[in-house]
């Protein structure tokens, strides 16, 4: 008594000696998955420290508190033309701005300083203010802004 078991996969013979020709294959081919695989890999090996490229600072924390505004307090507004006013007195030009802000700057404590910028106004025109206030030493900066609306 013999039991033939055919050839290393139990099914038969592969050259049609005695086997089935339709033999089922049970191994799951992980050629192709392994490619995939790789092929990402170094899609991601490439991408990843191109997005996080970024030089390593510590931000400051958000600050919830409201900027309320004092008599002491000097607003500098700027309006959608680029006019610069202080407390809604208008300004001449910047030369005039520099020599009030280094005034302002002489006193102990320093006044705090609150630029409100319109919303329509290039950001020149709000940049040459802060640049006048660091200019003349001032130590405090705010910026006025709407509060969000109730959604």
């Amino acid at each position: 008594m013999s039991i033939h078991l055919g050839g290393p996969r139990g099914g038969g013979d592969y050259g049609g000696m005695g086997g089935e020709e339709n033999e089922v294959v049970s191994e799951i081919n992980t050629t192709p998955l392994v490619d995939i695989m790789l092929v990402l890999l170094i899609i991601f090996l490439i991408t990843i420290p191109v997005a996080t490229h970024t030089v390593q600072v510590n931000l400051p924390e958000r600050m919830s508190h409201l900027t309320m505004v004092k008599p002491g307090n000097i607003v500098l507004a700027v309006n959608a033309d680029g006019q610069i006013f202080w407390n809604e007195q208008p300004v001449a030009d910047m030369n005039m701005l520099g020599s009030k802000l280094v005034e302002i700057s002489a006193m102990k404590p320093q006044p705090q300083i609150q630029i409100r910028g319109d919303i329509n106004a290039r950001y020149e025109f709000v940049g040459k203010v802060v640049d006048a206030c660091q200019q003349a030493g001032i130590t405090r900066v705010d910026f006025i802004t709407q509060p969000p609306k109730p959604g």
